[in-house]
């Protein structure tokens, strides 16, 4: 009788070890193999993602053909270098959440909504431009970059935004005001790299404006009731 009890204790720790790497195979393997990366030689509608979102933004000019070849491999380098990545070239888990493209179901609601700035940048963007055409909305946030960028203004997005008098929206207090879907997008969107102002650093609106200064400065582009400037 008690052989027989050891027997099947025997047989239930046998299950149990069993379970055990059941279950790790699948947290750690199957995990693996739902979020693989995407790298040179790979294909698929993630590349496809990746192709298309870095050709919007204007990093690559190849075409969207779900093929990881080389020209994709130099467009995600130049993304990452300039969104403060390892210029590896691999879109991993990083590279894809600055894309917007891989959520972590790990990552909790408060950061999947947005980074502060990104939230700040979107405020803008609602405040000076809802009503406004998408690329008229992102362009709007690349000014705000842009002139972090520059060395005639501060080197922060909430200095640059709340500098004194740089924006309608903050003297009327509609800065205040919670950004839509599509400003939080426009905001992404303009951090992520796309510029549809050509490196503008400034806009207005001319149909309103009044000061004799900003009529001066060479045009960029003209989008909806903006006009963009450098």
């Amino acid at each position: 009788m008690k052989l027989n009890i050891k027997k099947n204790l025997k047989q239930i720790v046998i299950l149990i070890i069993l379970f055990a790497i059941f279950i790790s195979y699948n947290v750690f393997f199957r995990n693996n193999e739902i979020y693989a990366l995407s790298k040179y030689g790979s294909r698929g509608s993630e590349v496809t993602q990746i192709q298309t979102k870095l050709k919007r933004w204007g990093y690559y000019t190849g075409s969207i053909d779900g093929i990881y070849g080389s020209k994709t491999l130099e467009a995600v380098k130049y993304f990452q270098r300039k969104n403060g990545l390892t210029a590896d070239g691999i879109a991993g888990t990083k590279t894809l959440q600055a894309m917007g493209i891989y959520t972590s179901s790990n990552t909790s609601s408060s950061s999947s909504t947005s980074s502060s700035n990104v939230n700040l940048l979107a405020r803008l963007v609602y405040g000076e431009s809802r009503g406004e055409p998408y690329t008229g909305q992102v362009a709007v946030a690349a000014v705000v970059l842009n002139r972090v960028k520059s060395s005639s203004f501060p080197n922060t997005i909430s200095s640059v935004i709340y500098q004194s008098g740089a924006f309608d929206a903050v003297s009327d207090g509609q800065i205040n005001l919670s950004p839509d879907s599509t400003a939080i997008k426009a905001a992404q969107d303009a951090i992520n790299g796309w510029d549809p102002s050509y490196g503008a650093i400034y806009y207005f609106n001319p149909a309103t404006a009044t000061n004799k200064w900003i009529w001066s400065r060479p045009a960029t582009v003209t989008i909806g009731r903006h006009r963009f400037c450098k």
